[in-house]
């Protein structure tokens, strides 16, 4: 298995386990699979608005780190809040 920044500890242990044969697979699939593709649908969902003022160097910075990421700004700063408000964001730098 090849290790990378990419993949948190969970991410690693399910990768290892793929590889590995040794997962199994879940009764009622089809039940399985239609909660989490509720769950996903309510996480993604965008049904508000936010409209916030910031500096212009702020802006341009966060459209440098939008393209170095290869997504649009708007994109990417919405992924950052939510990785925030999710307690996910561990580096603020």
């Amino acid at each position: 298995m090849k290790k990378s920044a990419k993949y948190d500890e969970e991410e690693l242990e399910i990768l290892q386990a793929w590889e590995a044969g040794t997962l199994k697979p879940v009764s009622d699939m089809s039940k399985q699979a239609k909660a989490h593709r509720a769950a996903a649908d309510a996480t993604f969902k965008k049904d508000q608005r936010l409209n916030i003022r910031i500096s212009s160097r702020d802006l341009k910075n966060l459209k440098a780190r939008a393209l170095e990421e290869g997504v649009p700004y708007q994109t990417f700063a919405a992924s950052l809040l939510h990785k925030f408000v999710g307690g996910h964001l561990e580096n603020l730098r």
